[in-house]
């Protein structure tokens, strides 16, 4: 048994984590991820003919995204992982094992976006609502991929919802002194017993969109979604975040990152959603 979630009676005897295509090994890291963009882009498209706007405008957009997004989140995820990559500088160009970070590709199509609505003289952020909807979306089905490289996890559980890996197809990097110390022996085999931490940001991704498709209609200006999404992402990945072994810290701090910007992104989405409400409650009086 390589994977298990015992207290809910699953148990995979072998977990597989590429397919093999004519001698190319393809991961399921990078299929996962894929499919995630396009049911991202299925959604994106969909919610813009329901608003009147033009799909094509993101399926554009999306081309550009897809390709700036995952240089976007290799040079986050390398940045803060430098000492892994200085002494092989190719392996920068290696993407089949994993090594993406999920608020660098953000970052890069936020500003992917901003470009391309100068370009195309589109409104950023009534396109951003919209936009976010496909982005989450990808997330929560991309997390999936971190289950089949076995990464993403937090410290030891014995919760519900605990995942139980094979030691030896776990990288030695996300095993901490906490993880280490409950590990257990079945049958001969070594085993850790941990916090699915992927699992729970992919639900709790599902969670924000599905208030973000309730709530689109009921916006009261253009960015109030994509606002919800900077907030309800952050606040999830903020509290996530700190069960994680493997997070991607400041240099010479304890500090992690991803917990930071999300904790940012949370603030700043509060202070504008309710500027935002502010001004329209201004302008009808």
């Amino acid at each position: 048994m390589d994977v298990a979630f015992p207290h809910l009676g699953i148990y995979i005897k072998h977990l597989v984590n590429h397919i093999d295509v004519f001698g190319f090994r393809i991961a399921f890291y990078g299929i996962i991820i894929g499919l995630g963009m396009l049911a991202g882009i299925n959604i994106a498209c969909a919610d813009a003919k329901r608003r009147g706007q033009n799909p094509d405008l993101y399926l554009d957009f999306a081309m550009y995204a897809i390709v700036l997004s995952i240089i976007g989140a290799r040079i986050y995820y390398v940045v803060f992982e430098w000492d892994m990559y200085k002494d092989d500088l190719l392996q920068i160009f290696n993407l089949r094992g994993g090594g993406l970070a999920i608020y660098g590709g953000v970052i890069a199509a936020v500003i992917t976006l901003t470009v391309y609505c100068k370009v195309k003289k589109q409104s950023f952020f009534s396109m951003a609502d919209t936009g976010v909807l496909g982005l989450i979306l990808g997330q929560a089905i991309g997390r999936w991929g971190n289950f089949f490289n076995a990464e993403a996890f937090g410290g030891y559980t014995d919760s519900l919802f605990a995942l139980r890996y094979k030691m030896d197809i776990v990288g030695a990097g996300m095993l901490n002194d906490d993880v280490l110390s409950h590990a257990m022996e079945i049958d001969g085999v070594k085993y850790i017993q941990v916090h699915p931490t992927f699992l729970y940001e992919s639900c709790w991704n599902l969670i924000v969109l599905a208030f973000m498709l309730w709530y689109r209609k009921r916006k009261k200006f253009d960015g109030e979604v994509f606002f919800i999404y900077l907030g309800g992402y952050g606040l999830g990945r903020m509290i996530i975040e700190s069960l994680r072994t493997d997070s991607l810290l400041l240099p010479n701090t304890n500090i992690a990152v991803s917990q930071l910007l999300a904790g940012l992104c949370f603030v700043v989405s509060i202070v504008c959603i309710t500027v935002g409400r502010k001004r329209v409650k201004n302008a009808t009086k």
